[in-house]
């Protein structure tokens, strides 16, 4: 376990946030998550590991959770205050040489995008498509930061992503390479609704990697 300054909070919705911690030399694989708590509390939370590999800080996406003291108490903490961060953690390890295809295509529902931001931020000449399921479309958590060509944002309680719908709906009436590597980060209905979308498609299981994210 070490301690990590933050340098600051960004906050992208009411109940949404990014938390911005010095590096401090932690070395960690794009897609492993790391564990964080405030000094005062015993309890930690799981969170992916948001920015890049070559970043010199360490970000998280945080949602602000009703019953979740944890993500309550980080979003009220002040810049040069610390916190515990244990890791790093994970298998869901990421690296373009790990794969016989070139082609990615990532799946998230929420904050499940998390990973997929590191994905990119760490080798931004991917061949990916993402497919980013949220209610509202200001929750397409910084999405500026992905290719918008590459980006297709599923919402189900306004109209003005680029399909009305879940990522589920979206992906049963597209095309899929059987040879891409799927990616899916989120709720486990989705992931268990997705494999069997995919395999339906083509897609090999050992195609298919996932995370549940909540």
């Amino acid at each position: 376990m070490s301690r990590h300054k933050i340098i600051d909070i960004r906050h992208l919705t009411d109940s949404t946030y990014v938390l911005r911690l010095e590096r401090n030399g932690m070395n960690f694989q794009t897609g492993q998550f790391i564990m964080l708590g405030p000094e005062k509390l015993i309890e930690q939370r799981e969170y992916s590991v948001y920015s890049g590999e070559k970043d010199d800080y360490l970000e998280v996406l945080i949602r602000e959770v009703e019953m979740g003291s944890i993500s309550k108490q980080l979003k009220h903490l002040k810049p040069g205050e610390e916190i515990r961060v244990d890791g790093p953690f994970g298998f869901f390890k990421f690296h373009p040489g790990m794969f016989p295809s070139d082609k990615f295509l990532f799946i998230a529902t929420g904050t499940g995008i998390s990973p997929f931001h590191s994905f990119v931020r760490t080798h931004p000449d991917l061949d990916y498509r993402l497919i980013h399921g949220v209610r509202y479309t200001h929750e397409a958590y910084e999405h500026h930061d992905f290719v918008r060509s590459k980006v297709t944002l599923c919402t189900t309680g306004d109209s003005n992503g680029d399909f009305e719908g879940r990522v589920t709906d979206y992906l049963f009436t597209q095309k899929v390479d059987a040879g891409a590597n799927c990616f899916l980060c989120g709720n486990s209905e989705m992931i268990q609704e997705m494999f069997d979308i995919l395999t339906a498609k083509g897609v090999s299981v050992s195609n298919i990697y996932s995370e549940v994210y909540f």
